[in-house]
């Protein structure tokens, strides 16, 4: 079984994290919350979105670490939101796992400020299209901007971005498609009646 891990913070966006969550869950994938930033839980965490909706998360990040810390997740996935991209943003453990997600060839997927406010601190976006919330592009890695395309998502190899929440089902659809294949995508389009 293929397994995403969606990683939340305090100020993360409702629609674009558990859009993801639902959708890959629906498509038989394991989907692991994993709590960077918010309220210690047990061996998990609750983060507030930016809409005050709390969540538990499954685990928090240095038991998620334990367990992935050598391998990584078949995708690694960072929600927007301002707030939450930026307490995303400023984890080295989280950045490092996403680098070492993207040198093992796994996908890495961010949406709205996450492309440019997390992975604009990685080396990720180097050389890739890439698009995040409009605006925000400026906010990367000054070398990165240039790749910068206004798209809803764009999909270049194993990077996978999003503007923002309205693109937010079509970004967890193109991560189905990716992670599974076009008839199991098709069955999940078809399940929840998207147009």
């Amino acid at each position: 079984m293929k397994v995403a891990a969606v990683f939340f913070a305090d100020g993360f966006e409702d629609v674009e994290a558990l859009t993801p969550v639902d959708y890959l869950r629906r498509a038989g994938l394991q989907v692991i919350t994993v709590g960077v930033k918010g309220k210690p839980y047990n061996d998990s965490m609750i983060v507030t979105s930016s809409h005050d909706v709390r969540i538990i998360t499954d685990t928090n990040l240095e038991t998620y670490l334990r367990q992935y810390g050598e391998q990584t997740p078949d995708c690694v996935l960072c929600p927007g939101g301002s707030r939450g991209a930026e307490n995303l943003s400023e984890c080295e453990e989280l950045l490092a796992h996403l680098e070492k997600a993207w040198n093992n060839n796994k996908i890495v997927a961010a949406i709205c400020a996450s492309p440019a406010v997390v992975l604009g601190k990685t080396i990720i976006p180097h050389g890739k299209k890439w698009t995040c919330y409009p605006g925000m592009d400026t906010e990367s890695n000054p070398e990165y901007v240039g790749m910068y395309v206004n798209k809803p998502f764009v999909t270049d190899g194993n990077l996978v971005t999003a503007r923002g929440a309205g693109a937010s089902e079509e970004f967890a659809m193109e991560l189905v498609r990716l992670l599974t294949d076009e008839a199991s995508a098709q069955k999940i389009k078809t399940g929840t009646l998207q147009r």
